[in-house]
């Protein structure tokens, strides 16, 4: 290990800072800004970049802020507290545009201005909780390399922060707890465990609990079996295995945005995937003739049926896209594709992509997904003939690296 001096001057995807030593060496250090100048410990092992160790701040950025939260540092969630909100939003749409050429080979990519987020702070509805070393719930901390006790979550909404110290869940096997705060403040448990069978359980406060199954299906333990959501000014249900928007002020955002680059209207055919428990779809089926969603989620399924049932031109098809794309007669003039709902890192599938080959050149195709997948997947999409229209960033996750894109492709 050896100690240097550097001056940083780009943000990396993974909310990382970059600098270089004398030799060229990419160096990259956790918790800086573009513009610092910072000692660093770095392993000598000869490899043509380095992930530091960040030990100093010699020459601090005026961007520099205090964090807010006591775990900031050790928590795996929020990357970028350390710097203002619209030092964050500059960073990640510097992140965007580098990823879109250096990792899509986009010569000059379409890139509109990022979206923030309303509020910065205090906006997450969902709060995904792990068996702590210690006891109780807690974090990943990637440094330390194991789940510690959470005391203190800024970024999750006031009524959500506040139930983490009654968190207490003595229960074998349990893998994951995923607790929601949905509309009136009423809070959903969603316990995953390592057997299947229901536990026998008992709380002290106010909490619906679920366990939900392997296969993302759910069953109610206690309370009510599914939470209320407003979302665009409808109240829509979601079942407790069903995917949820984390942040379900920015969600509203982002539907307009979709929206708006397909340009969607009374004419239109629209294909969905995955369609979820319809937050989306109701935005789609309000402007199109006709919208065809594909979910393989049985849950998210009766969600969705629930929750559209004030539309008579949508029709959902259960099953994955390997399953249903194959088998579709429409011809949609419209595909909305939503990759890695569950898993971001995964971009489109390869049924996606056999669908995108076979379209009508001068179908609308909208790609909503993580930056880092979406900048691999443009590599191909190219050479299938696509070309990119535009590419909107909106901030989903504030005090995060995260950054979802809405993009606009055309054959």
């Amino acid at each position: 290990m050896s100690e240097l001096t550097l001056t940083l001057t780009d943000m990396a995807h993974g909310g990382l800072a970059l600098g270089r030593d004398k030799g060229g060496r990419a160096v990259f250090a956790p918790f800086a800004i573009p513009g610092e100048t910072v000692r660093v410990r770095v392993p000598d092992d000869g490899r043509g970049f380095a992930r530091a160790e960040l030990l100093e701040i010699i020459k601090p950025s005026p961007d520099r802020v205090v964090p807010r939260c006591r775990h900031f540092g050790v928590c795996g969630n929020c990357h970028l507290q350390h710097m203002t909100y619209a030092a964050q939003l500059r960073a990640k749409e510097a992140t965007v545009r580098d990823q879109l050429t250096r990792v899509g080979g986009l010569k000059d990519p379409p890139l509109r201005p990022i979206l923030p987020s309303p509020e910065p702070y205090s906006y997450r509805a969902e709060a995904a909780l792990f068996p702590a070393e210690e006891g109780g719930l807690g974090y990943w901390s990637p440094g330390e390399r194991r789940i510690f006790r959470v005391v203190e979550c800024p970024i999750l909404r006031p009524a959500l922060e506040a139930a983490l110290p009654d968190l207490d869940v003595e229960l074998p096997g349990l893998r994951r707890l995923s607790l929601r705060l949905g509309d009136d403040e009423e809070l959903l448990a969603a316990l995953e465990t390592e057997d299947v069978e229901p536990p026998e359980l008992a709380v002290d406060f106010p909490v619906s609990v679920a366990i939900v199954l392997p296969d993302r299906t759910a069953a109610s333990l206690i309370g009510d079996p599914y939470l209320l959501l407003t979302i665009g000014g409808r109240e829509l249900r979601f079942s407790p295995g069903v995917p949820w928007p984390a942040n379900p002020v920015t969600a509203e955002t982002l539907a307009r945005v979709i929206v708006e680059l397909a340009g969607i209207d009374a004419s239109l055919i629209v294909l969905e995937s995955p369609g979820g428990a319809g937050w989306l779809t109701t935005a789609l089926a309000e402007r199109s003739a006709e919208v065809v969603a594909v979910e393989p989620n049985p849950d998210a399924v009766a969600d969705a049926a629930e929750n559209l049932d004030p539309f008579d031109n949508v029709t959902i098809y259960q099953g994955t896209e390997e399953e249903i794309f194959p088998a579709l007669s429409i011809t949609p003039d419209v595909v909305v594709l939503r990759p890695g709902v569950q898993r971001p890192e995964d971009g489109l599938s390869p049924a996606a992509f056999r669908l995108l080959e076979r379209l009508h050149p001068r179908r609308r195709v909208i790609i909503c997904g993580e930056i880092g997948a979406l900048a691999k997947d443009a590599k191909r999409l190219v050479k299938t003939g696509y070309r990119p229209v535009m590419f909107q960033p909106v901030d989903l996750a504030p005090q995060g690296f995260q950054v979802e894109i809405v993009s606009l492709w055309r054959k």
